[in-house]
């Protein structure tokens, strides 16, 4: 059977935790800031576990973890 691709756009923005959770940045960074609190901009920081339903398709994109 031949080697699966992995999606490259997927590979840049998962990674896969080692039992097998998918870990992602925070979403809705990318413009906006300025209407929004300081603790609601800060509370954007850092990563997030993706949830269970998204986690199956991404895996699917990412075929070697």
């Amino acid at each position: 059977m031949p080697k699966l691709k992995t999606k490259s756009g997927a590979k840049k923005r998962f990674k896969l935790t080692g039992s097998g959770k998918v870990v992602r940045t925070q979403a809705g960074k990318q413009h906006g800031m300025i209407k929004r609190s300081n603790t609601q901009i800060r509370n954007q920081r850092g990563t997030a576990i993706a949830d269970d339903t998204n986690s199956r398709m991404i895996k699917k994109f990412l075929p070697y973890g």
